[in-house]
């Protein structure tokens, strides 16, 4: 059985005493603590360290916490990674400003540490599901993002990010504003946007997630595109991958004669090369390998 790693913890504060007293009660926990005296270096030691919580002094010389949370939340790798503010402020306006710096939860100082670990435990266990949905999404390829009525993004899956890095900004842009005027109510059904190249995306709008904000599915639109598609991917003539399109949509042969205008014994003659072409024995797992390709296409 291969050990799991202890969790690493960045605890990060100019107090001298803090650090040593929360890095001690860190280790005797089963963590891994590192330490930072102030933001600057937190950002720094960023570069190469990869913690799974950060505990965060809201009130340092130089770089502030809250500003130090903000520079941390613009790295793209630590955007899922919780922040937990330390803090002597405990007016209303400090806690928003460190929640809306990034942070997911505070801690007053001076500091219990067993109330500072029961929030780690529950932040970690939070961040972990996290990861595991995440990772779920990124497997499946599925391009999913969350927008607000201003078309600002909220939250995308790891495909949705790799996709959108590589498009123009024009592109981009443009599925921002689709985004707006789905959530705004001005377009119920799936939006295209069209790139530089010619390819045309579509954007789907799936559910609310809440007063203001969307979950959408992105995905490359193949419109008129399926029956070359499964030409080529499984070698089929024109006609064959016409009969082939009509199976994955559930028609039967006297459907595709009519649709296709050609006989049924035409239709038979050309479902008999499709089974032998694509190394099936009936018209179900033709439709699947048929349905899969086509899926394939749109991610």
């Amino acid at each position: 059985m291969i050990a799991r790693r202890p969790p690493v913890v960045l605890l990060v504060d100019d107090d001298p005493d803090t650090l040593a007293l929360v890095r001690e009660y860190l280790t005797e926990e089963g963590y891994s603590p590192c330490v930072a005296g102030s933001g600057e270096e937190a950002l720094i030691l960023l570069d190469d360290l990869h913690p799974d919580l950060i505990l965060l002094d809201a009130v340092m010389p130089g770089l502030d916490g809250f500003e130090t949370c903000r520079a941390i939340k613009h790295r793209q790798t630590m955007a899922n990674v919780p922040i937990i503010f330390m803090t002597g402020l405990s007016d209303s306006g400090h806690v928003v400003e460190g929640l809306s710096a990034g942070g997911v939860d505070y801690v007053s100082k001076p500091l219990s540490l067993q109330a500072l670990s029961a929030r780690i435990r529950v932040h970690l266990a939070t961040a972990q599901a996290t990861k595991s949905a995440l990772t779920a999404l990124d497997r499946s390829g599925a391009c999913l993002l969350s927008a607000d009525a201003s078309g600002a993004i909220g939250w995308m899956a790891p495909a949705t990010q790799r996709l959108l890095d590589e498009l123009d900004l024009q592109t981009v842009a443009a599925l921002r504003q689709a985004c707006a005027d789905s959530v705004a109510g001005q377009s119920r059904g799936p939006i295209t946007v069209t790139t530089p190249a010619s390819r045309s995306l579509e954007l789907t709008m799936l559910e609310s997630l809440g007063a203001a904000e969307v979950l959408f599915r992105l995905e490359w639109s193949i419109a008129g595109q399926e029956t070359i598609l499964l030409q080529q991917a499984f070698r089929l003539t024109a006609r064959e991958a016409d009969v082939l399109l009509w199976i994955s949509r559930g028609k039967s042969n006297k459907d595709m004669s009519e649709i296709l205008n050609i006989s049924a014994r035409t239709v038979n003659k050309h479902l008999e090369q499709v089974f032998i072409k694509l190394g099936v024995e009936n018209r179900a797992s033709a439709a699947a390998l048929a349905t899969r390709e086509l899926l394939a296409k749109r991610i």
